[in-house]
């Protein structure tokens, strides 16, 4: 290929200096140049004798521009290998874009006999094409928002999937690893497409890919419920390959996601709450979900637990139901596995989940 490329830039040299010389020799008007006459022998001579002057210059310098070439090739490549297909179909689309609003300019450079304008609008037509792919390529999230809003719902197209048109759910690393996302899916309460970011896919096989055995076991849980949800449930599943590389945390990149998208964050990570909710993105929380269904219960309720094991206060017993509701039952140590009636004396409602204080129905019953 350098051979190839010196040759050509050899073969241009000369082509140079073809032009150049037989513009010199025709130009009668140029002091010494006027005694090589056009159409001789001398003026001839000159016109080769250009030619191999600037075809040799070619040859000399065409290492430069091969390397630089090379260099350009080698970039392009891998900015290339960095864009997904889609990311190169709209900034194509986005080129073309460019170079039909630059159209109008040019016609009306066009119509200015002049070098200069002509070049004035090829780099008008350059700028617009590369502009138009830039901003398609960075928007392609929004644009395709936008494209299919008013895109009418076709079920054939759709492979018989249940899509409403709720907002955008984004599911976030934790949730996906614990699991009831796809319970609660399967119940149908979740409206709107489940996107799973790129970035959370890339996190989630990392953690699949530990060392650590706990760390591995919750990785691959992730992937098996992620495989669940898009093969057992009707429900659409995006995946999306939206990034924003100037934000490190994965988190941030959630919310800033959900703000592109205009939809909401599923997460069952306090933290991540917050943060959220600081920031005004709509976020679904798993765990205040889990809470806001267990069943109510008010003091003097009776019910039949087994003591579990001791609590942190003197005398204490621990137990739980069915949901995994915390019992703290008053002077219920020494029956530790055994079964026995409580009545409640209060529920206390905190971040972590409902806690419930209760005695021995026995005790309650002589004390009064």
């Amino acid at each position: 290929m350098k051979k190839v490329l010196r040759g050509l830039f050899t073969l241009i040299g000369i082509g140079i200096g073809y032009l150049i010389g037989r513009a010199l020799v025709y130009n009668s008007g140029l002091g010494i140049l006027s005694y090589f006459e056009k159409d001789t022998v001398s003026g001839i001579v000159f016109i080769v004798l250009s030619m191999i002057f600037f075809g040799i210059i070619m040859l000399l310098i065409s290492p430069w521009i091969n390397s630089g070439i090379f260099k350009f090739v080698d970039r392009l490549e891998k900015n290339i290998q960095i864009l997904s297909v889609n990311e190169m179909m709209f900034g194509i689309a986005g080129a073309i874009v460019g170079l039909v609003i630059s159209s109008f300019f040019a016609t009306i450079f066009a119509r200015i006999n002049n070098i200069l304008w002509t070049v004035v609008a090829l780099i008008i037509s350059i700028l617009m094409a590369v502009l138009g792919a830039y901003i398609a390529i960075k928007k392609k999230e929004e644009l395709i928002n936008m494209f299919s809003s008013l895109k009418k719902i076709n079920s054939k197209d759709r492979k018989n999937k249940n899509i409403s048109r709720g907002d955008p759910k984004v599911l976030d690393t934790s949730v996906i690893i614990d699991g009831r996302i796809f319970d609660i899916c399967q119940t149908g309460f979740i409206e709107g497409a489940l996107v799973i970011p790129n970035f959370v896919l890339e996190e989630l096989r990392h953690i699949a890919d530990s060392s650590d055995a706990l760390k591995r076991n919750r990785g691959r849980r992730g992937l098996d419920i992620l495989n669940k949800i898009q093969n057992e449930l009707n429900i659409e599943v995006q995946i999306t390959e939206k990034d924003f590389p100037e934000i490190a945390e994965v988190d941030s990149k959630l919310l800033k996601l959900a703000q592109v998208l205009n939809g909401k964050v599923i997460t069952n990570d306090y933290n991540l709450n917050k943060v959220a909710k600081f920031q005004g993105v709509p976020v679904l929380n798993i765990n205040e979900l889990a809470n806001a269904v267990k069943p109510v219960v008010l003091p003097g309720e009776e019910m039949t637990i087994q003591i579990i094991k001791d609590g942190k206060e003197s005398g204490q017993g621990i137990a739980y139901l069915d949901d995994g509701t915390m019992i703290v039952v008053e002077g219920a140590r020494r029956h530790i596995g055994e079964i026995m009636d409580v009545v409640v004396t209060s529920v206390l409602q905190t971040a972590a989940g409902r806690m419930i204080f209760a005695k021995q129905k026995d005790l309650m019953e002589q004390a009064e």
